[in-house]
């Protein structure tokens, strides 16, 4: 049986390191692609392209998932920046858009991871907190918390017990998107999973960072709803 094909979506910066050189790159933590090849999918990597470009990706992968990163542009959901909000990364923030609202046309299985979790919120309709304390270890340390599936979701059907994720985040749902379902929580109350339950195809999405941690039941999921996508087509 052939691998499912699973598009990431990367970083863009303007200096990456390497040996002896420093150069524009695309980049994105090896956990990502790690994780999809344990899961038993295909990496591929999905640079920033034209929000034209991206129903052209999607419908040649078998699941999409969009990758953590900087803060979404406050302006995509009607809000002035939080003096703690990171600058804005538009061609990113478009791109990724894009992409999510290609794979829930194109019944693609998505899952989103972190910043997928607030795009596809925003995406819907919804807005964010700009800034929450205690969800962070230092600057590039990830720290832990609980999470508490809420029992009958797509979430709980992957994890059905309390679990203790990898965390690094400042921002979270404020506002939540149309037909978004929370699905998961922290004991603060922050929202940690929404799902799409009208979607037709797999569609969850997580505060947390599973690429981080060694629990690969959220990619094997993903991986799972991937490999009936082209049985159904």
């Amino acid at each position: 049986m052939s691998r499912p094909l699973i598009g990431i979506s990367t970083y863009l910066e303007d200096e990456a390191r390497w040996g002896v050189w420093t150069l524009p790159a695309a980049v994105l933590p090896a956990g990502y692609h790690r994780m999809v090849q344990r899961a038993g999918g295909l990496a591929a990597l999905l640079p920033p392209d034209t929000a034209e470009a991206a129903a052209g990706a999607v419908a040649r992968l078998d699941g999409l998932v969009i990758a953590g990163g900087a803060d979404v542009a406050p302006a995509r959901y009607g809000a002035d920046p939080h003096p703690r909000t990171g600058p804005p990364n538009e061609a990113r923030d478009t791109w990724e858009l894009a992409l999510i609202e290609a794979a829930l046309d194109g019944d693609v299985p998505l899952l989103g991871v972190c910043r997928g979790l607030q795009l596809l919120n925003v995406l819907r309709g919804g807005t964010l907190v700009q800034h929450l304390d205690g969800h962070a270890g230092p600057p590039g340390v990830f720290e832990r918390h609980a999470v508490e599936p809420v029992p009958g979701t797509a979430l709980a059907a992957v994890l059905p017990e309390p679990v203790s994720v990898p965390t690094y985040h400042h921002q979270s749902v404020d506002r939540i998107g149309r037909g978004l379902l929370p699905s998961g929580h922290a004991d603060d109350g922050t929202v940690e999973a929404l799902e799409l339950p009208d979607a037709r195809a797999f569609t969850l999405a997580v505060q947390w960072h599973p690429e981080a941690g060694d629990d690969d039941r959220l990619m094997a999921a993903l991986v799972a709803a991937a490999r009936e996508r082209p049985a159904a087509r």
